[in-house]
């Protein structure tokens, strides 16, 4: 698959940090962008939309992304349990990057990405 045809979920809080993150994905040549202010609203449209990759911030409310990330990979349907999932946050203390490897991301990125990084590590979650 390549990245014209990726499904994207961007899971992020700050409205400025989710607009600059959408536009790096669309400069990738990526249209195909559902945003969501948090965790738990990604999931209640993950069944329905089943995106290629999540690309979600680790600290919001009510649902961050470390709980995102582990309702995702419990969940029953293979589909979405399996999801390649990128973080993307200012939090860059090597305790978060502990717990958040734990959980079978596929990258960790500190704000703001560099959109040519932000590609790579789509292209390397999704084995393209």
């Amino acid at each position: 698959m390549g990245l014209l045809q990726t499904r994207v979920f961007v899971v992020e809080d700050d409205k400025t940090m989710q607009a600059f993150v959408m536009a790096c994905l669309r400069r990738l040549g990526i249209q195909d962008i559902f945003a969501f202010a948090d965790g738990s609203s990604a999931l209640a449209r993950m069944v329905e939309l089943r995106p290629d990759i999540v690309i979600t911030d680790v600290h919001m409310q009510p649902m961050g992304g470390v709980e995102l990330v582990e309702t995702l990979r419990g969940h029953g349907n293979s589909l979405v349990s399996r999801t390649p999932v990128i973080f993307l946050t200012a939090d860059a203390s090597s305790a978060t990057v502990s717990q958040v490897v734990l959980l079978g991301v596929q990258g960790y990125i500190v704000k703001p990405p560099n959109w040519q990084t932000l590609g790579q590590k789509i292209e390397a979650a999704l084995g393209t």
